[in-house]
């Protein structure tokens, strides 16, 4: 057969065998509606409950809530609660009433088209490629900070956030800091009361081609909530005019963090900042600007945290109650899109195994950037504990440029938009925020919330709630209270000065890690260290898991774990407290002597790993998943006989 004829032989002509080849079936039909998962029973909710409470049956919950899934509700913020399952039922019309990018009510984003195009309300043009990465400085040696400037201006940088006043950079170098900046092309926002706001505009007074985004930072109600001392707000507008001069320079930072490090959740957060940016607006109004004059010369910075969409959300929440008065204000809907700066939270840095704080940075730069900050500061991994090097701003900085560059997040307006989850959490905590705002409202406003003490009680029970997550390792803080590193040399950093400085009568500074932490530096600062002697019981195979847990809790407190067989290691430990590990056919057959063996070679105290329905005679106390970690250590230091001069 010819090459021609191959190509125009039809199915029944002759094969290579000479027969006659078989008909070729006819071509499927393609239906008109492909459903995926089409041929499976659609499951129900119902059923779902059902396997789940099986599931929690079998784990020892003999009573379950109604609905089923409550059981596995967790906390988020103050009267938010995740659910373990969303469906479209959950978010019901919310995707389509939260409209699209650009336009009202901006939970979709401040922005409707790509990086680069001038924001709503035409004064802050974006950043090509992502958004705008702002690097904080707070370095009271002039030198160091205009080369780390100069560092970070050369290798991705952005815009920079510049901390003035005592301890800090000196207000009167602010020039000397600046003086290699090209401020046509790096926005500055600088912190540090009148006096610093003063020294930018004298700085920057006569030029036309300031950078949009630039600010004064201007936030007096944030320093009358840590010093607990009352502000003159009297001033802002009239350094508003003078700001005006210079577009997209704005005059006010409205301050969320400053509750977020108090111990506020995302709830207080939002309400706080939103009620002190009407307190803002009111005062600006009052001094002359138009309704839209004074929207412009507010920013929001809030914090990002590890939960990414608690972040997520609270940022979407964030624009549509700003929207919302913008609206009942009489603003331009170009006006009310809120400009957000994210800065990755204090409250959740640790002194200890600092360089996890790589990861949780990198988390929370990643929630900002989905929730659609248009500014985001990832702090150094070793903030908490004092000046930064040159490795760690760098690290800070790469985080954000990984992110944008090699992850291509920016590339996405509000990627997490539509999702059943996020869609009914920016909803819930928008609700209670804006109840918590109303509350502030009735009370005079946040100046008179503030000095009658309605937010710091509100701020206090809701770190009280987060405390208590905290101490019973619930909220787990990764290389302190679980899987501390013992064997860590910390790094050594020059002290940094507070940017807000906290006082009796103001909020308080928190972080996550700190009650376990204080407790290990007393067990460091004890020689020799202090030890809690794990007695095990059976074999390895039996012992290692609740070995392992133990050596885990006490090592959070800064006490060491030497284990052995029973008592045989006991006298060699050289500590008077021990921790029985074993299985439960171990501790019913063998516990109680052991205790009693312990008890003659010494111990004054002797723990069990496992829940106290075990019951084991002579048994003082017990750590299990879900304990309160933090008292039984408290306990232990107790019994160690740790000084009080070495708890200070």
């Amino acid at each position: 057969m010819s090459p021609t004829d191959q190509q125009t032989a039809t199915p029944g002509d002759a094969g290579p065998g000479g027969g006659t080849g078989a008909a070729v079936p006819a071509e499927p039909e393609a239906p008109d509606e492909l459903t995926l998962a089409g041929e499976f029973t659609e499951p129900t909710r119902e059923q779902w409950r059902d396997l789940v409470a099986g599931v929690l049956h079998k784990a020892g919950r003999e009573e379950l809530p109604g609905p089923v899934e409550d059981a596995l509700r967790t906390t988020v913020a103050t009267g938010v609660t995740v659910a373990p399952l969303y469906t479209a039922e959950d978010a019901g019309d919310l995707p389509r009433a939260v409209g699209v990018p650009g336009l009202p009510p901006f939970v979709r984003g401040a922005r409707a088209g790509a990086a680069g195009v001038t924001a709503a309300g035409g004064a802050d043009v974006n950043v090509p490629g992502g958004w705008d990465v702002r690097q904080r400085h707070a370095d009271p040696d002039v030198a160091a900070t205009r080369e780390a400037i100069a560092a970070d201006l050369e290798n991705g940088v952005s815009s920079l956030w510049l901390v003035l006043g005592e301890g800090a950079v000196p207000v009167a170098s602010l020039g000397d800091v600046l003086a290699d900046v090209y401020l046509d092309l790096a926005p500055v926002t600088v912190q540090g009361g009148p006096a610093a706001a003063e020294a930018f505009l004298e700085l920057v007074e006569g030029r036309d081609d300031l950078a949009p985004g630039s600010s004064l930072g201007l936030d007096p109600l944030g320093v009358q909530a840590t010093s607990g001392q009352e502000q003159d707000l009297t001033g802002l507008a009239a350094l508003a005019r003078r700001a005006q001069a210079h577009p997209g320079l704005r005059t006010v930072v409205v301050d969320g963090t400053v509750f977020a490090d108090a111990g506020a959740s995302a709830v207080e957060e939002l309400g706080c900042a939103l009620a002190a940016g009407v307190a803002y607006l009111r005062v600006l109004t009052d001094g002359g600007l138009g309704v839209d004059e004074a929207f412009s010369q507010l920013e929001f910075r809030f914090s990002a945290g590890a939960d990414q969409f608690t972040t997520i959300a609270a940022l979407r929440a964030a624009r549509r109650l700003w929207d919302r008065v913008g609206e009942a204000s009489g603003a331009a809907p170009g006006a009310r899109a809120q400009r957000q700066h994210a800065v990755t939270s204090s409250v959740m840095t640790t002194r200890h195994d600092p360089w996890v704080n790589m990861l949780r940075t990198t988390v929370a730069c990643f929630a900002a950037g989905v929730g659609g900050a248009d500014v985001v500061t990832v702090q150094p991994f070793d903030a908490a504990l004092g000046l930064p090097d040159a490795f760690a701003r760098r690290i800070a900085r790469n985080t954000q440029s990984l992110l944008v560059e090699e992850g291509h997040l920016a590339r996405v307006l509000d990627p997490a938009g539509g999702s059943w989850y996020v869609e009914s959490l920016t909803e819930d905590l928008a609700q209670a925020a804006w109840s918590w705002f109303t509350e502030i409202e009735r009370a005079g406003g946040l100046p008179a919330a503030l000095a009658y003490g309605l937010v710091g009680d509100r701020i206090a029970a809701a770190w009280a709630q987060r405390s208590e997550r905290l101490a019973h390792r619930t909220d787990a803080v990764t290389g302190v209270s679980e899987f501390p590193n013992p064997t860590e040399v910390l790094p050594v950093r020059r002290p940094a000065a507070e940017a807000l400085p906290t006082a009796p009568g103001g909020l308080p500074r928190v972080r996550a890690a700190a009650p376990f932490e204080q407790l290990r530096d007393r067990a460091e600062a004890a020689q020799p260290r202090p030890q809690v002697y794990l007695a095990t019981l059976g074999s390895v195979a039996r012992h290692t898991a609740r070995a392992s847990f133990a050596a885990n809790l006490f090592q959070a407190g800064g006490l060491q774990t030497p284990s052995g067989d029973g008592a045989a290691g006991f006298a060699e430990a050289a500590t008077t407290v021990a921790c029985v590990c074993g299985s439960d056919r171990d501790y019913a057959d063998a516990a109680a002597d052991l205790v009693a063996e312990l008890r003659a070679a010494g111990a004054t105290a002797v723990w069990l790993a496992g829940k106290p329905d075990l019951a084991v005679d002579g048994v003082d106390g017990y750590v299990y998943a879900g304990c309160d970690a933090l008292a039984a250590l408290r306990t232990v230091h107790d019994e160690l006989g740790i000084s009080e001069e070495e708890r200070a």
